[in-house]
């Protein structure tokens, strides 16, 4: 994940570049408008953000985890990935997602309406089949039951937040899965997360925020995981 929680984008910018040249296969940008439960500080805006990173880099995939639905027009949202996807090409990687009820003081403070559930799976499954016929893969962040087996039969790849390895093979059971969250301790603890969660099914691990990149690449090599490949991020020499 970059670091977007912030005034302005030079850092994550440059932590996008740093993470390309240590071969990381991706990086990933929040979208919310403060970090949870802490209405007093900034959050950039995800998609200039990332249009900042795709244009300033060559290789590294890229994209939102999550772009929540109701926070932008299903149209304007649409429209802002399409473009998005201009610029960074197969490089962009679209998570998607309903948003929950942690996230509904944002809609509250900014007067924006928050749509029922079963509206927001409505638009979710439009925009991530607006998105299959571009051409642009998606993921959709797991959720009630109701929006995971619809990604299911979609056969979107559903990532979730701060599983234990448990809940995730139950997951990979049923279908593709990702996974996201947190990981604690320095480089041996982190490795033992990376190995037990692509163990679990997980084809990628998105580290939240990290605050060395060097324990992120010390923390793939003890786990056996390639740098320096787009494809199969999981996969072990």
């Amino acid at each position: 994940m970059l670091p977007t929680f912030n005034h302005d984008a030079a850092t994550a910018i440059e932590a996008a570049k740093a993470a390309e040249l240590a071969g990381l296969h991706g990086v990933f940008s929040f979208d919310h408008l403060w970090p949870i439960g802490r209405p007093d500080h900034p959050a950039l805006s995800c998609l200039p953000v990332l249009a900042a990173v795709a244009a300033t880099t060559e290789r590294i995939r890229l994209g939102p985890l999550v772009a929540r639905v109701g926070l932008l027009p299903d149209q304007v949202l649409l429209a802002s990935l399409l473009g998005l996807a201009e610029i960074a090409g197969a490089r962009l990687l679209v998570g998607i997602g309903t948003g929950d009820s942690k996230s509904l003081e944002e809609h509250k403070r900014n007067g924006l309406v928050y749509l029922g559930a079963a509206a927001r799976q409505e638009s979710l499954r439009a925009l991530c089949s607006s998105l299959s016929d571009a051409g642009i893969e998606s993921w959709v962040g797991a959720g009630s039951e109701a929006t995971n087996e619809a990604a299911r039969r979609a056969g979107i790849t559903l990532n979730f937040w701060g599983a234990t390895p448990a809940r995730l093979a139950a997951e990979a059971a049923k279908g593709p899965v990702t996974w996201a969250g947190p990981i604690p301790g320095g480089a041996e603890a982190a490795a033992t997360t990376l190995s037990s969660m692509a163990d679990a099914g997980a084809s990628w691990v998105v580290w939240g925020w990290p605050q060395s990149l060097e324990t992120v690449v010390e923390a793939a090599r003890l786990a056996g995981v390639q740098l320096g490949r787009q494809e199969q991020p999981l996969s072990r020499e």
